[in-house]
């Protein structure tokens, strides 16, 4: 029977439970135990797949086509496990499901409230994965702060729960906040022991404490917490702030944050984590012997979230290739013919981000004309790769008004058009090509030789595509589809035969890229700037 750890937040949001749950869990995969992870948050929206980036950060797409929480690209990076529909679920799912069945009759009558009825569903989604017998351990993430309003179905749940399973199979840690008072050259335990308050108010009592802080906690401050709070010492876990959320997982081995769940979940502690891999990484991380410049060119380049998975994956090819890969965020709406020259300066290779819209659009197409002609290093991935297409059909085939049907519906030339089967939708959410698609590459291909195979699945979050009647013209040109949907015939991939490094994907590769295996396209990329570099020095 799988045995469950709920995390659980207060004082502030942004406290790092999604790294917390995910190095736990990196630390009991270590010790050869089966671990995943969930992340119930308590908004109204079904998924984050209709929210702007700006104001959830960016949308995570799973295997299965689920528009997740970005916290679930955490869990796959530390794991290098897939994560489903099942991983993430929001108040909204919840509430859908639940108003749904009440119209079909399944509730015999009976008034819907949020006790029993809600909390019921909650139950049965926190379970669903431990029902699969795959794993040990099951690791359900709340989202946002105790004491929120909407989260009070979520605490409750977790409170039955409990009850339920009995002692020694479930555990909650709950990640807290000790301020520094600057003027008082103190450390303060105050809010978190108002935060343990509030959620022993609704039935629950934390088994373990995990404290942010910037300073260290001393042992009269640990003995305060665990007087306070209820908890024996060796529970009240320093999370101190570090330089790289890759450390956290050994930050947390120093504290014996997994032993104390093992001892807590009667679980054995003999095993001891192997994380030389992990070491290995982070060895590389920390000791680069080359450092490049990498622009990335986008529209939501002031919230550092928006292109969360990207700025990993750079992490991970940076490791790989022992170069310390330094990304320069560039508005795309900010470039324009007379100062790119100025803007891209330095620059060892760019990468123009996805995004959805008009805005920005001709500052990419700017970016993109410069670093063709230039021969800098290229990547673009999904509207990136569209942006290619487009500047590509205005500059080189002198297709002059060829745009993407998006951005105009009335262009002569719909290089990049809607899907047939989009042309129909209303609904905006969980209706584009989403998920893990095949992909064939075309042998003798700069993406075959980065690759390494013939065959690839990469996972799509779009509703445009290349239109394959420009596509004889496009290679005729130079521009080559380097990979095709195996089925569809989609353009995947284009790429240019005689550029030192110019690919684009319609798919996001980001979206992959884990510690244990950096994504190839970023690490051949980082290794393409890391030659430019090098050649323009001589």
């Amino acid at each position: 029977m799988s045995k469950y750890i709920f995390v659980t937040g207060g004082v502030t949001s942004s406290l790092g439970k999604g790294i917390i749950a995910a190095s736990l869990a990196k630390l009991l995969q270590a010790r050869g135990l089966k671990v995943t992870i969930q992340k119930f948050d308590p908004y109204i929206n079904i998924d984050p797949g209709t929210l702007n980036p700006y104001e959830h950060g960016e949308c995570f797409v799973t295997e299965d086509g689920a528009e997740t929480d970005l916290d679930l690209g955490h869990y796959e990076r530390f794991l290098n496990v897939p994560t489903s529909q099942a991983n993430n679920v929001t108040t909204g799912r919840i509430y859908q499901h639940v108003i749904q069945k009440e119209r079909e009759g399944a509730y015999l009558g009976k008034t819907v409230q949020v006790v029993p009825h809600i909390t019921d569903e909650i139950k049965r989604r926190m379970q669903l994965l431990g029902e699969s017998g795959e794993y040990d351990i099951i690791i359900t993430e709340l989202g946002g702060t105790v004491g929120d309003i909407e989260s009070l179905p979520f605490i409750e749940a977790v409170r039955q729960l409990r009850w339920e399973l009995g002692n020694n199979d479930s555990l909650v840690i709950h990640l807290t906040l000790i301020p520094y008072l600057a003027a008082a050259g103190e450390l303060k335990t105050k809010p978190t022991q108002h935060s343990v308050k509030t959620l022993l108010e609704y039935g629950i009592q934390p088994d373990i404490l995990v404290c942010r802080t910037e300073h260290k906690l001393t042992q009269d401050i640990r003995k305060k917490l665990a007087l306070f709070c209820n908890v024996n010492i060796n529970a009240v876990v320093e999370s101190i702030d570090a330089s790289t959320i890759y450390d956290v997982p050994l930050l947390m081995l120093k504290e014996q944050l997994d032993k104390t769940v093992l001892t807590k979940l009667k679980l054995s502690t003999k095993v001891e984590p192997d994380l030389e891999n992990w070491k290995t990484f982070l060895g590389k991380l920390k000791n680069p012997t080359n450092e490049v410049n990498i622009g990335l060119v986008g529209k939501y380049i002031e919230l550092p979230d928006a292109y969360k998975s990207i700025a990993e994956a750079f992490i991970h090819a940076g490791s790989a290739n022992e170069t310390k890969v330094k990304v320069k965020s560039i508005a795309a709406e900010s470039i324009d013919e007379e100062n790119v020259a100025d803007k891209l300066k330095g620059l060892d290779g760019i990468l123009v981000a996805p995004g959805f819209g008009a805005r920005g659009l001709d500052g990419k197409l700017v970016a993109i004309k410069y670093v063709r002609e230039q021969r800098i290093p290229f990547f673009g991935i999904c509207l990136g790769m569209q942006c290619s297409v487009i500047e590509f059909a205005r500059n080189v085939l002198s297709l002059k008004d060829a745009n993407s049907f998006e951005m105009d519906e009335h262009t002569k030339h719909p290089v990049i058009n809607l899907m047939e089967e989009q042309k129909s939708i209303k609904n905006m959410g969980g209706t584009m090509r989403l998920g893990a698609y095949d992909c064939d590459l075309r042998k003798g291909t700069k993406a075959h030789a980065i690759y390494g195979k013939s065959k690839i699945t990469e996972r799509h979050r779009h509703r445009y595509e290349f239109n394959n009647e420009y596509l004889a013209q496009f290679e005729a040109a130079g521009m080559i589809a380097s990979g095709k949907n195996p089925k569809t015939g989609l353009v995947e991939i284009v790429e240019l035969k005689d550029h030192p490094f110019y690919v684009a994907g319609q798919f996001h590769p980001e979206l992959k890229s884990t510690v244990a295996n950096p994504h190839p396209l970023f690490v051949s990329f980082v290794a393409a700037a890391l030659t430019h570099k090098k050649a323009a020095s001589k």
